[in-house]
């Protein structure tokens, strides 16, 4: 509710603070309003403006002084300065430096890359050397070499399992010497998603790192992806003989032509879906396990049921309930945007960004201040050895105590590498403090809210809080006005009622504020303006 009420105040909004000294087209009790705000508020809802009287320049100047008036009085009040409203303008203020802080072509690779993949199932197998969430960099070597090792004992011929069982770290390892079945775009994570991808099949991958460890993978298959499936199923989870003969008594009923819904009702012991005639959510591949997508996958025809066939879970009877193939990148462009963005694989387009800055930015680092900070002591030593400029980004100094301050309680093995990652997040700070004078799109979305915001909560105050609570003036109003309802009782009506009083109460409000406040239009400047849109 707030957002679309937000959205309709904000297409008034202007920006005298950064727009081009042109014209003054108006003044505000001597503070002048510029002839490039108003046009660029005016051609901004031409398109969205149906009524032909709203496009008179004359009408429009009205409501927009109309605006700047009620914006005035939103600063005058200092409603700028409380916590709620600047709370809520950073919340939408980060919301609108995502964008600026991806870069977008990478992304659109990355997208295209995804929708790629997701017409190949890729089946596979890895080894897992795991090491410690704060290793040491001099440790780093021993856990590659030992997954190097696994790979170098697979590459000469060993077998892959046994390999597995012996060196991988993967609790699962046990059960499945490695092999992962098959698996789609985004159910990996992605450094293991593009290792798997990009290994051709039977060949196995140099190691690569994860949040989990060392990985070695190899490529055990790579077929064509068949979409998703919608199916439903019976399940016999006694896994013996005594489960197989009751599934196969389902089975021989459903061959004589009885209701598989109704017969997952009576046999199925899945509690989740036998009430619901056995229908499973719609899945894809690594979602199920093998045998099961498999039997899935192999029916053909919409409403065809397989043979009794068992999995880890006991038997089972499935059917194909609907087919979900692979649409065009077009139709699925939308959900696979959506899907890069909430993946770890944007981390990959965060550091484009900031590889771009590091060119762009003029960077310095004092080796001297840093210093200190390679006695392993420095943490006691006294606040007066943390005084001078340590980074400089630009115009911005940044001091030995700021990088104090962020490592002091991080645990950490090398200072270099905390420092790399301070200077990363200062690169990244002094963007995003910048972004307002660099970006002028950003600068005038933001600059929209920060009006809107302030002219919802005096919306608020001086209108909407005080035409619902005011119940004496909803009914002097409404007795005022008793004519034009015709007789019918408040309680009836109140909606229509509250409405109207609020059209007063901002009519009133208007009046006094154009009565309060000096407002003068330079008329040789409005008429030179009306005629570059050929309005007399």
């Amino acid at each position: 509710m707030k957002k679309s009420i937000l959205t309709a105040l904000i297409a008034l909004s202007s920006f005298s603070t950064f727009s081009q000294q042109s014209d003054v087209l108006l003044t505000i009790n001597d503070k002048p309003v510029y002839v490039d705000e108003f046009k660029r508020v005016y051609e901004k809802n031409l398109d969205i403006v149906e009524d032909e009287d709203s496009k008179d320049i004359d009408k429009y100047l009205q409501l927009y002084i109309d605006y700047k008036l009620k914006v005035n009085e939103a600063f005058d009040k200092k409603l700028d300065t409380a916590k709620a409203y600047k709370r809520e303008l950073d919340g939408y203020k980060r919301q609108l430096m995502t964008p600026y802080l991806q870069d977008q072509e990478f992304v659109n690779k990355l997208i295209k890359e995804a929708y790629n993949r997701t017409k190949t199932e890729v089946k596979a197998a890895h080894v897992l050397v795991r090491f410690p969430k704060h290793m040491n960099p001099n440790d780093t070597l021993q856990y590659y070499d030992k997954i190097l090792k696994a790979r170098n004992r697979i590459v000469a011929g060993e077998d892959f399992a046994i390999v597995a069982r012996e060196m991988s770290e993967d609790p699962s390892v046990k059960v499945n010497g490695g092999n992962l079945g098959y698996f789609k775009v985004f159910r990996m994570v992605y450094p293991f998603e593009d290792a798997a991808y990009k290994t051709k099949k039977g060949e196995v991958s140099m190691p690569f790192k994860t949040r989990f460890g060392y990985h070695i993978v190899k490529v055990l298959d790579k077929r064509e992806s068949k979409g998703d499936f919608e199916a439903a199923h019976i399940l016999v989870r006694d896994k013996s003989i005594i489960g197989k003969v009751k599934i196969d008594s389902a089975y021989q009923k459903l061959k004589e032509g009885k209701s598989f819904e109704e017969l997952a009702k009576i046999y199925s012991e899945d509690k989740g879906t036998s009430n619901i005639g056995g229908k499973l959510p719609k899945f894809g591949t690594g979602m199920m396990v093998e045998p099961f997508e498999t039997a899935v996958q192999n029916l053909k025809n919409i409403n065809d049921y397989s043979a009794p066939f068992r999995t880890k879970y006991g038997w089972h009877i499935v059917k194909l309930l609907k087919k979900y193939p692979i649409e065009s990148f077009e139709k699925t462009k939308p959900y696979l945007t959506k899907k890069v963005k909430s993946s770890n694989r944007i981390r990959l387009s965060d550091q484009v960004v900031l590889n771009k800055l590091k060119d762009k930015y003029k960077i310095k680092v004092n080796a001297k201040a840093f210093k200190v900070f390679e006695d392993k002591n420095f943490k006691n030593l006294p606040k007066s050895n943390f005084q001078n400029d340590l980074l400089s980004i630009n115009d911005k100094k940044i001091k030995q105590e700021d990088f104090y301050k962020y490592v002091k309680n991080r645990h950490h093995h090398s200072i270099e590498d905390e420092f790399e990652k301070f200077k990363d997040k200062e690169i990244l700070n002094y963007f995003k403090e910048n972004l307002i004078n660099s970006e002028s799109d950003f600068r005038n979305t933001f600059l929209e809210y920060k009006e809107g915001l302030l002219l919802f909560e005096l919306m608020q105050q001086k209108v909407w809080n005080k035409s619902s609570k005011d119940t004496l003036g909803l009914k002097s109003f409404f007795a005022k006005n008793n004519s034009k309802y015709k007789g019918k009782e408040l309680d009836k009506i109140k909606g229509q009622v509250i409405s109207d009083y609020q059209k007063e109460l901002e009519e009133n409000w208007l009046k006094e504020l154009r009565n309060n406040n000096k407002v003068r239009i330079r008329k040789k400047t409005l008429k030179k303006l009306k005629k570059t849109y050929n309005q007399s």
